[in-house]
């Protein structure tokens, strides 16, 4: 039911939206529209943070036409934190005042904006040790580490086998989740970067780290001549004839950013059996490992890397960063007072 909290939402709201596709950052502009309403199921979110991914923009590119954006003008972005505000009918779990970091529905956005509605079950409890900017960094970039590091076999209980991986693109979003993600589950670590990160993704506990813009990091071999009985394939522009050699015999490259070409190469494997496949991942978002996220940067266990902050007036900057692809880590938007 609804709250007394309910009372003090304004009419309306400053929102960043785009209202066609292409354009990329001179295509958002600020806005005034009105706060949206929480229905079944839903909380209505005071935002305190969100953070962009490669997606969204994407997104407005047009590359997941027809799917999405559903309609225009449209409000990017789904990974936000904030305060509760109102709950809609049906909810039990949260009231006006908790904390919370959410995920919003892909088709209908909502991020770049001072309030937004979340679904329920794609929303947890924001402890105090977390910060609203470290928790929005959280539901596709570590979700995504999380389910393709759990693709290749790790286990996160203490049972898994003491695998060899391989990340690339180690200092993005993903990447840095990614390397610290397979530490926690006890995997030997090799990942490639730039030479300016080289020394970060060694802090997070990566084993043996590759300068991708050498002839050793462009092989992907590594140093101890290792075979990889997986990778997290955060990068782009690399061919399955580079993974092969590299893989143990039943390797798996699990590739975050699939396009045609690798769907078409990940369906072969399948009806030939290959002993080496290529895996297309696209995350398949769920509250228990938001939850399980959550903990580990609550407990110490793992920490969000924030490449750089804007305000929502400046969230055009922030975007045209993303596009830009040299962030290392994070790139977050603070919705201002």
């Amino acid at each position: 039911m609804a709250t007394a909290a309910a009372t003090k939402v304004p009419a309306t709201m400053r929102a960043v939206q785009y209202n066609a596709c292409g354009g990329g950052a001179a295509g958002l502009k600020l806005v005034e529209v009105p706060v949206p309403a929480a229905k079944k199921n839903e909380l209505l979110l005071k935002l305190e943070a969100a953070s962009i991914n490669p997606v969204d923009w994407k997104v407005q590119k047009g590359m997941l036409r027809p799917f999405l954006p559903r309609k225009l003008p449209f409000i990017p972005v789904t990974d936000v934190a904030g305060v509760v505000v109102d709950v809609g009918p049906g909810v039990d779990g949260f009231q006006a005042g908790d904390q919370v970091v959410a995920m919003l529905n892909s088709f209908y956005g909502g991020g770049l904006a001072e309030y937004a509605v979340a679904s329920e079950n794609l929303t947890v409890k924001r402890p105090p040790q977390v910060s609203a900017a470290e928790g929005a960094g959280l539901p596709i970039a570590a979700g995504t580490a999380l389910q393709a590091l759990r693709t290749i076999g790790a286990k996160f209980d203490g049972t898994g086998k003491p695998l060899n991986v391989l990340i690339t693109a180690a200092s993005g979003g993903v990447g840095l989740y990614a390397v610290q993600l397979a530490k926690l589950a006890g995997l030997h670590v090799t990942a490639t970067c730039g030479a300016r990160n080289v020394e970060l993704v060694k802090s997070l506990g990566a084993d043996e780290v590759l300068d991708y813009r050498t002839a050793e990091g462009a092989s992907l071999q590594s140093p101890s001549g290792k075979k990889y009985d997986g990778v997290v394939h955060c990068a782009v522009g690399i061919s399955w004839l580079t993974f092969e050699p590299v893989l143990a015999n039943t390797g798996r490259v699990i590739d975050i950013t699939p396009n045609f070409t690798a769907i078409l190469k990940s369906a072969l494997h399948k009806v030939t059996f290959a002993s080496k496949r290529l895996v297309p991942l696209l995350l398949s978002p769920n509250k228990a490992d938001l939850e399980f996220l959550v903990g580990l940067l609550k407990d110490g266990k793992m920490k969000t890397l924030i490449d750089s902050r804007f305000p929502l007036s400046e969230a055009s900057k922030a975007w045209g960063k993303s596009i830009e692809g040299h962030a290392t880590g994070k790139i977050i938007v603070q919705m201002e007072g």
